[in-house]
């Protein structure tokens, strides 16, 4: 009887299916926890009001989660979720098997209830104390500004703040809009209806359009005639889509235009059942240590192949943020060696967001494969990875990343769907989490934004070096 029961509550936890929420059982739990936050905000709104300030973090927070709803990975980035699933008892277990969908989800209440708290908002700032004065009807004059006026206030406000990456992204995808309407168009000109036809324009270009032979140069419209060449994929259609609609609620909120367009044009997307990425088993990470340490499959032969993935296997750091390293970000201090992830240095280098600056303790593991050694020896390199070259859309990881997904993991038969370098990092999290390490030290140490006013007010500076170093060395291959 025990063995049987036994082997039940192994059926149990190994089928996610048993665990998964319904899509309904989701959204209502979602409804009602950000109702409950809605009534809190509009009970604020009527007692205090909300200053300019919160209101444009509000509506710069709805519209990232525009932009990231369609994302294929799992971003926690403004996501409350140990709150969500305390307040609306959803066990660990079940939020794992209900992935991504869930998270997707959650982003769309919370863009769905600042949307409500803004529009609560606009409604207060206000008086009306007297009926309308009739008055003749005047034609309306629509306030517009030219496309090309517009596009160059709306970069020089946001280029500051966005990575080269980020910035770059704007610029080629909105090139497309301003070769299909054309710079001197004014925006009160255009309408839902040319929206749409721009949207049918975007799901005809080419793949690498200025770079493939057979459309290199062409006009827009006569690229996307080009028959044989394949099309741009449905995320980079709603990258696009994300892109304008973001440029024009900001040209509507700033008097360049009289209406918002493309809102709600995203296409939907097939769902991708090997899409979703994973963490490394027990035996994975020790077979990929024992690889990378005694190369048994003659596949290491970089030391920066080495060390990159070392590190990426005891930090949990991103792929490009090891890549881009200089000698002088691995430092000490008090005793402690770390990483110093940080954009300083090379204007080439980036980080993802404000929490990704941060220093990590260096596992001792790695000191006492001789890393620390080994940088040393690198003291007159410009960068750590030399090897490493740039590239404009992957930054300095393309080289590691190409290496370690392909015939590294090919080679030593763990190419499957979802395991790639950064598997690492859902490793790190995931055996962090079991060691029981607090969920806001080990979000310190991946560089994702803390949850929560205490995390996020009272705790600004993060844990100490030392608390970080004490909390790595519970991860074990």
């Amino acid at each position: 009887m025990a063995r049987y029961l036994a082997s039940c509550g192994r059926l149990v936890r190994e089928d996610k299916t048993l665990t998964r929420l319904r899509q309904n059982e989701i959204r209502q739990k979602v409804t009602d926890y950000f109702k409950a936050q809605l009534d809190q905000y509009l009970d604020w709104l009527d007692n205090r009001g909300l200053s300019k300030n919160a209101l444009a973090d509000a509506r710069e927070e709805m519209l990232d989660h525009d932009c990231m709803v369609d994302l294929e990975a799992v971003h926690p980035q403004y996501l409350p979720i140990a709150r969500f699933k305390r307040r609306m008892d959803v066990s660990d277990a079940a939020w794992d098997a209900s992935l991504p969908q869930i998270a997707i989800e959650l982003r769309k209440g919370r863009s769905a209830m600042l949307r409500d708290v803004l529009s609560a908002a606009e409604r207060l700032d206000g008086y009306s104390f007297a009926k309308p004065i009739q008055v003749p009807a005047r034609p309306p004059q629509a306030r517009s500004a030219s496309l090309g006026d517009a596009y160059a206030d709306f970069m020089a406000e946001h280029t500051p703040q966005w990575s080269n990456q980020m910035a770059g992204k704007a610029q080629g995808f909105l090139a497309v809009l301003l070769e299909y309407f054309g710079r001197n168009r004014l925006m009160a000109e255009i309408t839902r209806h040319d929206a749409s036809e721009l949207k049918k324009v975007v799901q005809a270009l080419p793949v690498n359009r200025n770079t493939k032979p057979q459309t290199r140069g062409l006009p827009l419209m006569e690229a996307i005639a080009v028959e044989g060449v394949q099309k741009v994929s449905v995320e980079t259609v709603n990258n696009h889509m994300a892109m304008f609609f973001r440029f024009w609620d900001w040209a509507e909120r700033h008097d360049h235009a009289p209406h918002k367009l493309f809102e709600g044009m995203k296409v939907a997307k097939a769902k991708r059942a090997n899409g979703v990425r994973k963490a490394y088993t027990k035996y994975q990470t020790a077979k990929l240590y024992a690889e990378l340490t005694e190369n048994h499959s003659g596949l290491v032969k970089k030391d920066d192949h080495k060390w990159g993935a070392l590190l990426g296997l005891f930090t949990g750091a991103r792929l490009n943020e090891i890549a881009q390293l200089q000698v002088s970000d691995v430092s000490h201090e008090n005793g402690i060696w770390f990483l110093n992830i940080t954009d300083d240095g090379d204007d080439k280098k980036r980080v993802k967001a404000n929490a990704s600056r941060r220093k990590v303790a260096i596992h001792s593991e790695i000191i006492r494969l001789g890393f620390v050694d080994w940088v040393a020896t690198k003291a007159d390199e410009p960068r750590l990875f030399v090897s490493f070259s740039y590239d404009r859309k992957d930054g300095y990881g393309r080289n590691l990343g190409r290496w370690f997904n392909g015939p590294f993991l090919k080679g030593i038969g763990m190419k499957e769907p979802g395991l790639v370098f950064h598997s690492l990092r859902y490793t790190m999290v995931e055996r962090l989490a079991q060691a029981d390490v607090p969920e806001p030290l080990y979000q310190d140490i991946v560089g994702h934004e803390r949850q929560g006013v205490t995390q996020q007010v009272y705790n600004k500076s993060g844990h100490t070096l030392a608390q970080k170093k004490e909390a790595i060395e519970k991860f074990e291959i």
